[in-house]
């Protein structure tokens, strides 16, 4: 006897074999029952869920020679033909094929001729979206009032085509997509029962391969059993499906936390040279991210079907929860536009590179994760930066401009009141917890009377040095022409009012 796949070999042919529909099921099984079944049902729902499934199902139950029941016998002539595709009063159409009207017309002509052989006729229309306006048309009359021997089970995957006239005419089951847990455990009982040695691991990478469709993970089964020689490991499962082992993404996370640029480039050029799918890479890693978020909010969250937490948990610690975010944005973001790119590797490492070019802003401005010792080394450098250095001075004096070679230097320089001598008690505790302390320029930003373009300046200048009376900020190039004479100058009395 040839060999029979494994999707066909274990298809379910009771109610009870289904996996993960179970409201659809117990919603059939009761109108079965209870002697109240509708003479049209659409199923939708993803590929590989059970849809046609169900309807065949559902045809074994209606023509049973016991009777009208949701527990077929499976044994009699009627289950067995139904089983085998080739009972009479069950008409198995594939919309896709079958378009015209005159093929759904043709179909109709047969809908009043009683039964041959069975008790009703069931009309099964996969992929239904597929037909034609006409053909819709055609189907509409018939649909609404059909003949007491004919049921009608439409199959789609995309309803939004269907139109409202046959929606509504219908007895509508959405059927979920499948859990990867809910998958992994059937492979385990069909691997039991075919006695096939198998990796835990590899039957999670299948199971989350499947991307919810029950078929796909069993087509995936047959495949890898053929690949491995009748045995399933973790290893020839990613050989096979080309996936990114935990340990490169880790290691990519972790090039990316440490703005390692060439760390990077020679991860993504060892996945090139292994054949790896480099289009993977980024939902892997937005998968890991994911991982680490919760994590850091939930550091005692465990989910008992994944493994490699240890080193969840160590990304957890080595980044912020503002950066996880981020990458995990433009991951996505990569990936979704990943088929615009020249081809997946250019890519990839932009998308990479893209994660070291940006980091989230703390409040008041200025940049988290490492990019402030970047921009005090660039103003300490001997060379001049590409972003100008600001004094500003308590002493009393007027208000001065000097030109640099390459950055416009500012000197301002802040007039106390007449009457001012000391600074007042809580003015001082103010200039000692935050500035004097901990240096925390963003801490005066609130008490400061400035808005419009002072504030914008003000917002984004950063302290870099404070020595007695003279305060050395860094101001970026984007905000460099806020820095004024005249925007100087209101910053200064916003200043002089506070310290």
């Amino acid at each position: 006897m040839s060999y029979q796949v494994l999707a066909r070999k274990w298809r379910p042919r009771f109610f009870k074999d289904l996996v993960g529909q179970e409201s659809v099921v117990q919603a059939l099984v009761n109108g079965l029952d209870n002697d109240r079944v509708h003479h049209a049902f659409l199923f939708t729902g993803t590929r590989g869920v059970g849809k046609t499934t169900i309807a065949r199902i559902l045809a074994k139950c209606l023509n049973c020679e016991t009777g009208v029941t949701s527990t077929p016998c499976g044994e009699c002539g009627s289950c067995v033909d139904i089983d085998e595709g080739r009972f009479q009063d069950m008409l198995e159409i594939d919309a896709a094929s079958r378009t015209k009207v005159d093929d759904t017309r043709e179909l109709l002509d047969t809908v009043q001729f009683t039964p041959s052989r069975g008790r009703y006729k069931v009309y099964i229309i996969d992929e239904v979206h597929m037909l034609s306006t006409s053909s819709f048309n055609a189907l509409l009359k018939t649909l609404e009032e059909p003949p007491a021997h004919v049921k009608f089970v439409l199959a789609t995957t995309d309803p939004q085509k269907i139109p409202v006239t046959i929606l509504s005419r219908c007895l509508r089951f959405n059927l979920r997509r499948l859990l990867p847990d809910q998958i992994s455990a059937y492979l385990d009982m069909i691997l039991e029962s075919e006695k096939a040695e198998a990796e835990p691991e590899a039957v999670q990478r299948i199971a989350r391969a499947a991307d919810g469709s029950m078929r796909d993970g069993l087509s995936l089964l047959d495949q890898a059993l053929a690949y491995g020689g009748g045995k399933l490991s973790d290893a020839d499962v990613a050989n096979m499906l080309g996936s990114i082992d935990h340990t490169h993404v880790a290691a990519i996370i972790e090039a990316v936390a440490a703005e390692e640029a060439a760390s990077l480039l020679d991860i993504v050029s060892e996945l090139a040279a292994q054949s790896r799918d480099l289009e993977r890479v980024l939902t892997e890693i937005a998968e890991v991210l994911h991982r680490v978020c919760l994590v850091q909010l939930a550091p005692q969250y465990r989910d008992p079907e994944r493994s490699d937490w240890g080193s969840i948990a160590r990304l957890a610690a080595l980044i912020s929860p503002e950066d996880a975010q981020l990458f995990y944005q433009i991951a996505i973001q990569g990936a979704r536009d990943l088929g615009m790119a020249p081809d997946p590797r250019t890519g990839l490492e932009m998308t990479l590179l893209r994660m070291l070019a940006f980091r989230p802003s703390e409040p008041g401005g200025s940049v988290s994760s490492t990019a402030p010792a970047k921009a005090k080394a660039a103003g300490a450098g001997s060379k001049p930066a590409p972003r100008a250095a600001k004094t500003v001075s308590a002493k009393p004096a007027a208000n001065q401009v000097q030109t640099g070679d390459a950055a416009s230097p500012v000197t301002v320089r802040q007039e106390p009141a007449a009457d001012e001598s000391d600074p007042e008690p809580e003015q001082t505790s103010l200039l000692a917890g935050t500035v004097a302390q901990e240096e925390d320029w963003h801490g005066l930003l609130p008490n400061l009377d400035i808005s419009g373009p002072v504030r914008e300046l003000a917002r984004n200048i950063q302290l870099e040095s404070r020595s007695g009376d003279r305060w050395q900020f860094l101001i970026p190039d984007t905000v460099r022409h806020l820095g004024s004479a005249a925007m100087v100058q209101k910053l200064q009395s916003a200043l002089s009012s506070q310290l």
